[in-house]
C-alpha cells in the first residue's frame, strides 16, 4: 500500500450500511454494464443481510467514515470436497479508491474467513474482459477455470423450468 495514500479499514457489514452497499452494488452494475438487470433496494437487501434468516454476509471497507467498497458473499457446498465454500458474489471497490489495496485486503480477508470456517473453496466469477480484476487475482493465487460455464436461470424462464416436464 501507498504510504501516502489515505487507510482504510475493513469490517463486517451492519444495518446502517444497506444504503451504501445498495449504491455500490448499482455502480457494479453501472460498470459491468448491467444496470438492465437492477432490482436491488435497501428494504429488498436488508432482510437477505440481517434478517432472520439472512442468505448473505457483507463486509465493507471504510475510508474517512465513508462505505468504499464492499464484499458481499455466502456458503455453499462441495459434494465433491463434502465441505462448505465460500461464495464471492460480488465486491466493488469505488473507482477513487482503486490501486491502494483495498480490493487485495476484501479479498484476503475473505480467504481467511474460507479458512476459519473449514472451507474447501473460496470461489469467485469474473467477466471475460475484465482483465484488470482477472491478472490481480492470478497474482493472488487463483485459478481461473476457463472450462467452466455459468448457467443461470432467472424470471420467466426460471418459473417455467420449476414447472417442466
Amino acid at each position: 500500500m501507498n504510504p501516502a495514500a489515505p487507510t482504510f479499514t475493513l469490517r463486517a457489514a451492519v444495518l446502517g450500511d444497506v444504503s451504501a452497499i445498495v449504491q455500490l452494488i448499482r455502480d457494479l452494475a453501472e460498470f459491468e454494464q448491467l444496470t438492465h438487470l437492477v432490482q436491488v433496494t435497501p428494504e429488498k437487501l436488508r432482510p437477505q443481510l440481517f434478517g432472520e434468516k439472512p442468505a448473505a454476509e457483507a463486509i465493507v471497507a471504510e475510508r474517512d467514515g465513508e462505505v468504499v467498497a464492499f464484499a458481499l458473499y455466502f456458503t455453499n457446498f462441495s459434494t465433491f470436497l463434502a465441505q462448505p465454500g465460500l461464495y464471492l458474489e460480488d465486491l466493488y471497490v469505488k473507482p477513487e479508491h482503486r490501486g491502494h489495496g483495498i480490493g487485495k485486503a476484501l479479498l484476503k480477508r475473505l480467504a481467511a474467513v474460507a479458512v476459519d470456517r473449514d472451507c474447501g473453496r473460496f470461489e469467485w466469477s469474473v467477466l471475460d474482459w475484465n482483465t484488470s480484476a482477472i491478472t490481480v487475482y492470478e497474482k493472488m493465487g487463483a485459478t481461473v477455470m476457463p472450462e467452466w460455464r455459468i448457467c443461470r436461470t432467472t424470471g420467466d424462464e426460471l418459473r417455467a423450468m420449476a414447472k417442466a416436464e
